[in-house]
């Protein structure tokens, strides 16, 4: 929302913003009211709608809008539409607008982008609590801070934009196994374990409809092993990555191992960038990342200051062709993080 009102008010086009919060009784009509609002500006104009989910049937209305303004051949419209609940909008996107939309993701804050509030942020203080903006107010009262991430964000996600979107039988399992994924960012965790550690029955697909969810809310990610033929990687035990590091404080507390967390702010960094992303492990040997780019295997070790076991480089070179080796450290972790691809490809030994 903020980022399209700098951008609008800049005065590039003339344009018509509304949002859903304001509407009293959510119907197409409404939407219908504020695209004849932007066709009444000068052309091309643009008309933002903002929680366009919570107005009913908002897909098919603007699917019916935008279809008659290309049989009239009018002036298009630019149409931009934002939403908070990332799970609705995905729904009605793909329900009645396939082939109408460009999407755009606004993921989570960076360390640099949080240094816009916060100029004197360190990394330390990022793998912390960064990730959330509207948290960094909150900074000088841990205690605080972590009761408004649990209770107004991630509470918030859970409730409003995946209970009210899916059918969860059991609604304490799910938290329970959303604390238990953030809790241990980073690691690769077999099903089995994560079904020993939920207080409630459960099911291997159970766990994997949960995953699938937090996902679909842009919460975590879990990353598949590399393997050479993809149903090996389908079947692989799932390593943890908590999209932000904030999810990890809260899942896991001050108990959560700095290490793996920037381990998994890193591995964030590259599913921002596009990055197809694995992570590899045989026996006592494994390699934190496997990014396939350029016809090349990047293997990634993130050197957090945590004791390891015998390094898995060498031995996924040995297994597998083309194999680059990168290291990110504290140290070179901005320059990382400002493009992923581009330092794969400088820093490949």
């Amino acid at each position: 929302t903020t980022g399209i009102l700098a951008y609008l008010n800049a005065g590039r086009m003339p344009f018509h913003y509304a949002t859903g919060d304001d509407v009293l009784n959510p119907t197409g009509a409404w939407i219908e009211e504020q695209w004849q609002a932007a066709r009444s500006l000068k052309a091309p104009a643009v008309l933002a709608i903002d929680e366009i989910q919570k107005i009913q049937g908002w897909s098919s209305t603007i699917k019916k809008l935008w279809d008659a303004q290309k049989r009239r051949k009018a002036d298009p419209l630019t149409v931009v539409l934002l939403g908070s609940s990332s799970l609705q909008i995905q729904t009605g996107l793909s329900e009645s607008l396939a082939g109408r939309f460009l999407l755009h993701r606004a993921y989570h804050w960076t360390l640099e982008e949080s240094r816009l509030i916060v100029p004197n942020m360190t990394l330390q203080t990022y793998l912390s609590y960064g990730g959330y903006p509207g948290s960094y107010a909150l900074l000088p009262n841990p205690a605080i801070w972590r009761g408004f991430m649990r209770d107004s964000i991630v509470e918030s996600v859970i409730s409003k934009d995946i209970l009210s979107q899916a059918r969860i039988s059991n609604p304490s399992l799910f938290r329970q196994a959303f604390e238990l994924f953030t809790a241990y960012p980073a690691r690769e965790i077999s099903y089995t374990k994560l079904l020993g550690q939920l207080q409630d029955k459960g099911n291997v697909d159970l766990v994997k409809n949960y995953i699938r969810l937090f996902e679909g809310a842009y919460l975590l990610k879990a990353l598949p092993k590399y393997a050479a033929k993809a149903h090996l990687r389908r079947a692989s035990s799932p390593k943890m990555v908590p999209l932000c590091p904030a999810l990890a404080s809260v899942g896991g507390g001050s108990e959560v191992d700095a290490g793996f967390v920037f381990e998994s702010v890193v591995g964030s960094d590259l599913l921002r960038d596009g990055c197809e992303t694995h992570y590899w492990r045989s026996g006592n040997f494994e390699v934190d990342y496997v990014v396939p780019l350029a016809g090349s295997l990047f293997a990634i070790e993130v050197k957090s200051g945590r004791k390891r076991g015998s390094s898995g480089l060498e031995r996924f070179a040995k297994e597998f062709s083309k194999v680059k080796s990168v290291y990110v450290t504290p140290e070179n972790y901005e320059r990382f993080a400002a493009s992923p691809r581009a330092f794969l490809e400088r820093m490949a030994t």
